[in-house]
This record gives structure tokens, sequence and C-alpha cells, in this order.
């Protein structure tokens, strides 16, 4: 067996790796993956065309496959990214390379003129792939499995790249297609092992696209789109050692949707869910910049408020009440309209998150005990209304 041979079994085995791993994650639906597993499959099958490459007819077929598959792969990674997948000239410049190797196949042979062309035409989807990877890398999630294919993706461009001004500018001669000279193993040896590593890569940013859909799974509340219960309490815990050692105020306020299953009752589940998220998207879109929300229960949310004292705290959180009162959620049934009670309070120098949001909690009660639809600071302030509607004031 020669040693191009060994290398396009390599490659086979590589490119079948990957529509394997590839086509099991079908199911999450990742954009771009069922494009990866096409390409690798369109990969496989120009590595079992090569085996038969002396024949011309299998040459262009196997080149086609190639061109396609690799335009498909950087197709692939744009999708995932969420940018356009086609460009138009990418499909335009397909056909004439396409007649240039058939030109240079039966018009004309001229194996280097070939092997150059199908090389810089590699080199700019691998370059291609480094930019897109490197350019729309997320922020926040880890840095290496971009890295990673970005630098295989540049190792490949590279290999190409060379190849082509080689052949391009006929520093090297072939005679036949893969003909077993020292720097034709070289290069096709080291686009071999690029070729596995780009797989991999794939399958390793589809895994991060897994994790990131996991880690907001267990961070953010599906159904609100604000932080989940474990998540705002474990960032109030942090935020709430540095305010310790920085000896600065942090207030917090429990947020109640009053009568929440009355809408139940009246407009079913569904209106329920969509006066949950209103209420949510009404909150979050009137808090400060530095201010934290979570949706802690049923209908229960708590709001973060660094640098803030209990008495700003409790206007804030009012102005918060008087906008969701105002604000209106449209359901099959009727609008819906909700109101807020809330209980107000402050942390203080030994005081621990629970024992906080416990406080907030009785104030919060509080204010529904007295007719709801309004804020309740907590502690020596208890059982004073802030700024209440003008019906409870009424009362």
């Amino acid at each position: 067996m020669s040693i191009p041979t060994a290398l396009i079994g390599i490659a086979l085995l590589s490119c079948l790796m990957g529509v394997a791993v590839l086509g099991s994650l079908f199911h999450a639906r990742i954009p771009g993956l069922r494009r990866w597993c096409v390409s690798s499959g369109l990969l496989a099958v120009t590595a079992v065309l090569l085996f038969f490459r002396t024949l011309d007819l299998v040459i262009v077929s196997a080149t086609t496959c190639l061109v396609i598959a690799s335009l498909i792969a950087l197709q692939g990674f744009r999708k995932f990214f969420h940018q356009r997948p086609a460009i138009g000239w990418e499909y335009l410049a397909c056909g004439p390379i396409l007649a240039a190797i058939v030109y240079w196949t039966y018009v004309s042979p001229d194996v280097d003129a070939r092997g150059a062309l199908i090389s810089g035409y590699l080199a700019y989807i691998r370059f291609a792939i480094a930019w897109i990877v490197q350019r729309h890398r997320p922020v926040g999630r880890p840095k290496y499995s971009y890295h990673f294919v970005a630098v295989a993706a540049v190792l490949g461009a590279m290999v190409h790249a060379i190849r082509c001004v080689v052949y391009g500018f006929g520093f090297a001669h072939e005679t036949i297609f893969l003909e077993p000279t020292p720097i034709n193993v070289a290069f096709l040896g080291m686009a071999t092992m690029t070729l596995p590593a780009l797989s991999v890569g794939m399958v390793m940013l589809a895994h991060d696209r897994l994790a990131e859909r996991m880690e907001r799974l267990a961070t953010i509340d599906d159904l609100t789109g604000v932080l989940g219960r474990r998540a705002f309490i474990a960032q109030t815990e942090a935020i709430f050692d540095v305010a310790r050692l920085a000896k600065s105020k942090l207030s917090i306020a429990i947020l109640d949707i009053d009568n929440f299953k009355g809408i139940n009752d009246r407009h079913g589940h569904a209106a329920g869910d969509r006066a949950l998220a209103h209420v949510a998207s009404t909150i979050s879109r009137g808090i400060r910049q530095t201010d934290i929300v979570g949706r802690i229960g049923g209908e229960e949310f708590a709001l973060l408020l660094p640098l803030t004292g209990k008495e700003d705290a409790a206007r804030l959180t009012n102005r918060l009440r008087a906008i969701v009162a105002e604000s209106v959620s449209q359901a099959p049934s009727g609008d819906v309209t909700c109101t807020l009670s809330a209980g107000v309070d402050e942390f203080e120098a030994g005081d621990t998150v629970a024992s906080v949001m416990a406080r907030a909690d009785t104030a919060l009660y509080a204010a529904k005990a007295s007719g709801r639809n309004c804020v309740m600071l907590a502690g020596s302030l208890q059982g004073r209304w802030v700024e209440p509607t003008e019906a409870n004031a009424a009362q």
C-alpha cells in the first residue's frame, strides 16, 4: 500500500467518525450541524473515489465532491454562528473552478494547475472558517474549543496555500495525480492531519452549544426569561459578600402578583403564563442596569438593588409596581391587568441572604394583608405604607 493510499484511508475513517458523531447530535437541532454532517459524508465519498484515482472521471468526480463539501462546511460554520450561510459569488465561483478542472483533465491535462487551483480554493475555505470562528466567538463561553477550531483551520489553510504556490509557480511538479513524491506526501500528510482536527473541532463546538443550553436552563427561568431561584440566590450571595467588604448599601425586594390564582381561573393557565412573562418583562425593562431580577416562586419575583438603601429601594420598587399596574397583558378572553405587592428590606451587618429575604417576605405578607397593590418596608418601618395606591390610601 502506497503512502498516499494510507493517508486517504485515514481521512476516510476520520470523515466516517465525524458523520457518526455529528449525526448522533441531530436531535439537538444545533444550527449548522446538519451541513457539517453532509460535508463530512461528501468528504468520505471523496476519499473512497480517490482509491481509484487513476481514472480521469473519478478524479473529476472526487474534485467536485471536495469543492461542494468544503463550501457546505463553510456554510455550516456561518449558520452555527447565526450568520447568513450562503454568499452568491461563492456559488458562482464553483462553476469556473469545476470547468477548469475538466479542462485540465480532458482538454489540456495539467496536474500541477489542477492541484494549485484546488489547493487555493481549500486555503480560502479554511481561512474563512478561522475568521468566522474568531470573529463571532460568543462572549462568555470557554475559549478553548473556538481557538482549537481556528488554529486547525489556519494550519490547514497554510498547508493548502503553500501547496498552491509551490505547484502554481512551478517549484515542484506532478506527472500523475497524488504522485508519491516526498513533497507531495508531506503536503498530503499535513492536509490529512488537519482534517480530523477540524472534524473534532466541529464536535467540540456542538458540545459547547449544548453546554450553553444546559447552563441557561439551570440559570434562566424558561417562562419569564429572568434568573431562576437558584441562580438569583447565588448572585445575591456573591454581591452581598462584595457589599459587606465594601461596606456599601444593598437592598432586596420580594414582589408577588396579586390574586394570580384568579387570573388562572378566569382566563386560563396559558393566559396566566403570558401574564407572568409580561410582568417579568415589564420589571426587567424598568429596573436600573445594576439591579438584578429573578423568579423565586410561582408568581413571586425578587429584585436585588445594589448601592441602594431600603427607603430608596422601596421608592424604586413602588415605581415598578405602578408601571406593572398600568400595563396590560393580552389574552384570548380579554386583557389581563396585574398588580403587585412587595416587601423591601436592606442588608445589615451580621445578616445572611436567607434572613434578609425572610424579613422582606414578611413585609410582603403585611402588604398583602393591608390591601395588596402596595410596597411595605420591613424592620422598624414595617407597617408603614410607601406611596400606596389611591384606593388603598382611601382605606
